[in-house]
């Protein structure tokens, strides 16, 4: 076990099509695939939605994942085919299976003035990615701990525990640093970690890490150490879980093993009839497009040993 702590910067992606809010995306890219089965990390805000327009995004799909859903500041209105209609709300987790096929809408109210969260992706394992849609809600109580306050929206942290089904051990928690405050968290040592800093700047285990980047660090540890080098209040994301083990094949919003899969997820969601995906109701707009696909196959990532 090495207690280096690989620092993975982000790029500026659109997001939602013609109308599209700009993220910082720090996972994947060419360096790291996956942190445990976290296979995607966009982070996004503050904006003041007057100026950029928020978030509108249209009818979608997915396939071989979960979405996690979680805001700092504003609210998202979500529509998805299951039927369900629920609010993006700060400290509260939206979880929505993908499987086999969902189709949904991410869309910031009226009333939002400053959007600010990060959208998560969760790769499903072979046995399980073409599970039954789901939607999950859940809004975790803070806990306090040595100058830091934690919500832990998935898996185990600092005696709280989250009720919500995954497929696979993760650990998924917002955690706020005192000024100046050091704290050492007790972790699983099966599990590889990865910290995003939202706000400030944090040392992770002696390696600093600056506002919107995302420190990796491999299995093997039991703790944890993160240090608010600022005087102001810093915020950080934590994730985790053991090493995936697994390829995978990420395209637009697909995830899949082969390049066949996503030539028919992609055929089905462009006929639209419905039956793999289902319909969103509530949106005033026409699903988004697939993009077209390259005219090579498509490559499976994952992890470097």
């Amino acid at each position: 076990m090495s207690s280096r702590v690989e620092v993975l910067t982000a790029r500026d992606v659109p997001l939602g099509g013609p109308r599209s809010m700009t993220v910082r995306r720090t996972l994947p890219q060419r360096a790291r695939t996956l942190i445990g089965a976290w296979c995607f990390v966009d982070h996004y805000g503050p904006d003041d939605v007057s100026v950029t327009g928020g978030m509108d995004v249209a009818p979608h799909p997915h396939t071989g994942l979960q979405t996690v859903s979680w805001l700092f500041s504003g609210e998202i209105e979500h529509r998805d085919s299951l039927g369900s209609h629920a609010m993006v709300r700060p400290g509260e987790l939206n979880l929505m299976t993908g499987g086999h096929g969902i189709s949904h809408t991410e869309v910031s109210t009226p009333t939002t003035t400053v959007l600010h969260g990060v959208q998560l992706w969760v790769a499903l394992p072979e046995p399980d990615r073409h599970a039954d849609r789901d939607f999950q809600h859940y809004a975790p109580e803070p806990v306090t701990f040595d100058g830091a306050r934690i919500r832990v929206f998935l898996g185990e942290l600092a005696g709280s525990a989250s009720p919500v089904r995954t497929f696979t051990p993760l650990l998924g928690a917002e955690i706020v640093l005192a000024p100046r405050a050091r704290i050492t968290l007790t972790v699983d040592p099966a599990f590889e970690h990865g910290l995003l800093v939202d706000r400030g700047a944090v040392t992770m285990s002696e390696t600093s890490l600056a506002q919107a980047e995302l420190g990796y660090a491999e299995p093997g540890r039991d703790t944890l150490t993160l240090t608010n080098d600022t005087d102001a209040p810093a915020r950080v994301i934590l994730l985790g879980g053991p090493p995936f083990g697994e390829e995978i094949i990420m395209w637009w919003n697909f995830i899949g093993r082969s390049t066949e899969e996503i030539v028919e997820a992609r055929r089905e969601w462009m006929e639209g009839d419905g039956r793999r995906f289902g319909v969103v109701k509530g949106y005033d707009g026409d699903p988004l497009p697939a993009p077209e696909l390259p005219n090579v196959p498509l490559k499976a990532r994952g992890n470097r040993p």
